[in-house]
């Protein structure tokens, strides 16, 4: 009986984790869609073609240029586009658009 209460809390915590992830990934595509995709349509540029946002890599360089902005590019503070949704939306890019 022991055996079957922690393997059900074991798949129970692994089911959340996988929501939460699930989750987290729905909002950085939302905050794309919402904020990027007009101008980046599936990762490229629509202003400067030469400089695409796929390949970019580093989390943070990503979130540099979401708050500064700059060739045509608006900035979005965190008023805009909360920290927590940069990171989630830094981490979309990332894994969406590798090369």
């Amino acid at each position: 009986m022991k055996k079957s209460i922690a393997l059900a809390a074991v798949f129970l915590s692994f089911s959340m984790m996988s929501a939460v992830a699930f989750a987290e990934g729905d909002a950085g595509e939302a905050v794309f869609k919402a904020k990027c995709a007009s101008c980046h349509p599936n990762g490229g540029n629509v202003m400067k073609p030469k400089e695409a946002i796929k390949g970019m890599k580093d989390p943070k360089k990503i979130i540099k240029q979401v708050r500064k902005g700059g060739g045509g590019m608006p900035a979005f503070d965190a008023k805009a586009i909360s920290d927590a949704d940069a990171k989630l939306l830094a981490d979309y890019i990332i894994k969406t658009f590798k090369k």
